[in-house]
């Protein structure tokens, strides 16, 4: 099945986005997709190959939570990190545009439960959800 794409540029160098995509304390800031949502916890265990990580997303009002869980397969100091979801493949480039501005592109395997372009609008409001919150840092 082929893969979903979104990307963002961030006004901000590669060294800050690289922080504030990988360290708990940033995550939770900004890893959810809508303003009724929250990421009340984000763990980042051992950032390397055969790592791992868990991210929560929560509904604000209760109703929902679910947690994100992968293994890392590639980390590439401010370059790149891949990892799996179970069976799906996620990957994570972070190109340097010049010393103040980082292109972050995603990608990864569509789920099955979802729309083709629900889960392409939802991880992409992630996406931009992490370029406010980077750029205020």
């Amino acid at each position: 099945m082929e893969q979903i794409t979104v990307a963002v540029i961030v006004e901000k160098g590669v060294e800050k986005v690289w922080e504030c995509w990988n360290e708990p304390e940033h995550i939770t800031h900004w890893a959810f997709a809508s303003e009724d949502w929250e990421c009340p916890y984000a763990k980042n265990d051992n950032f390397t190959v055969g790592g791992t990580f868990i991210t929560r997303m929560a509904a604000k009002d209760g109703s929902m939570s679910f947690d994100l869980e992968g293994v890392y397969t590639e980390v590439v100091p401010y370059e790149k990190i891949a990892y799996t979801m179970g069976d799906r493949a996620v990957s994570i480039v972070f190109t340097k545009v010049d010393e103040s501005t980082t292109k972050v592109t995603e990608s990864f395997d569509p789920e099955t439960l979802n729309p083709f372009e629900m889960q392409r609008g939802g991880w992409q409001a992630i996406l931009n959800n992490f370029k406010k919150y980077t750029e205020s840092v």
